[in-house]
């Protein structure tokens, strides 16, 4: 591993591995892909740790003439693929752009790689990875009563988003039972941390908290969902990429089953401890239930036995501590909040989601 293209590294989850990369592989030149859609943004890279090892290109993972020329050009021999439309609301409302992006541009990606890894030998195939990020949302969703997701579980899943995911990883597989590209697949839980674009769950009640903006909870909050912290993401995925079998899936989570509910009330509780002086305390007052968006999955949980025994991973974050750090992050970081917030295409998706729902945010 010694030139790595990172797709989407301008985004959430993207951004946090590329920063931890570089931190903890002092030898490799990353080269990070990213079209800069409404969720990835050049803020996220501010103060990257041994910049000159960081090559920023702007640019489509559909577009594939720029991908195969980026292999060529930097003799690319891995590749973290996390560039994904990943919000289950957008691909409600919107899902072309899912097909497009989640499908056709891991296609792409594949396709390059096959090309210039095994058609043109540019690199010693031995030396190459090319490793898909997905999610748990593809296995659908599970029972009170039924054990946590494991890799072997079928695939159910029951939103657009998910599906897409599902059908790239299963092109990915297709592209290493036909054509034998090492590949290597992780499917994650809910992360959360620094730099998340607030459409998802836990920056979206910190900001809106912060303006004493209603905190809208799908249905009865009672959701559960696996939390994983990001740099334990970060940190997984490099020890896929180092010590991980050839062909094979590893399941990555938080190891912790919290409700949605849950998770509000104790960033409201984090933000009465670390804000005292805030006009909106208690911020508890400020949750409002909404209605539930169509197809809920009512429950994930992730069994992460296969990765802590072949590779010796477990998340070092419990829930308490991760969530501490993430709104501590939020409230050291309030030019970036600040900078997100105005955005017009956040404050538009904020509008039309939750309108429909009896909040005006």
């Amino acid at each position: 591993m010694q030139r790595v293209l990172v797709t989407g590294g301008a985004g959430f989850i993207g951004s946090n591995f590329v920063r931890y990369l570089l931190q903890h592989e002092p030898e490799v030149l990353v080269i990070n892909l990213d079209l800069l859609t409404y969720a990835g943004s050049l803020e996220n890279l501010r103060h990257l740790p041994d910049e000159q090892r960081h090559i920023f290109v702007r640019g489509d993972i559909c577009d594939a003439d720029l991908v195969y020329r980026l292999f060529i050009q930097y003799e690319i021999d891995t590749v973290v693929h996390f560039a994904a439309e990943s919000h289950v609301d957008r691909s409600i409302l919107g899902p072309a752009q899912f097909i497009q992006t989640n499908i056709v541009g891991t296609f792409t990606l594949l396709e390059a790689a096959r090309k210039a890894w095994i058609e043109d030998k540019m690199v010693p195939l031995e030396q190459c990875r090319f490793h898909h990020v997905s999610t748990d949302e593809v296995f659908g969703s599970l029972e009170p009563h039924e054990p946590p997701f494991r890799e072997t579980n079928p695939y159910a899943p029951n939103s657009p988003y998910s599906a897409s995911k599902a059908a790239s990883d299963h092109l990915v597989r297709a592209y290493a039972h036909t054509y034998g590209l090492p590949v290597t697949i992780t499917n994650c839980s809910n992360n959360y941390g620094p730099y998340q674009f607030p459409e998802k769950l836990i920056p979206l009640m910190i900001l809106n908290a912060l303006q004493g903006k209603p905190l809208p909870v799908y249905g009865d909050g009672q959701q559960i969902r696996d939390w994983l912290y990001v740099e334990d993401h970060c940190e997984a995925i490099l020890g896929v990429l180092k010590r991980g079998r050839l062909g094979e899936t590893y399941n990555i989570g938080g190891n912790n089953q919290p409700t949605n509910l849950y998770i509000v009330h104790t960033i409201c509780d984090l933000l009465d401890e670390l804000r005292p002086e805030s006009p909106h305390r208690p911020h508890r007052n400020l949750i409002r239930f909404v209605a539930d968006r169509p197809g809920h999955d009512r429950r994930y949980a992730m069994d992460i036995t296969k990765i802590r025994q072949e590779l010796g991973w477990q998340p070092r974050e419990t829930l308490e501590s991760g969530l501490r750090k993430t709104v501590l992050w939020y409230l050291s970081n309030l030019e970036w909040v600040s900078s997100i917030l105005k955005r017009p295409d956040f404050q538009a998706w904020l509008e039309n989601n939750y309108a429909s729902r009896g909040v005006q945010t």
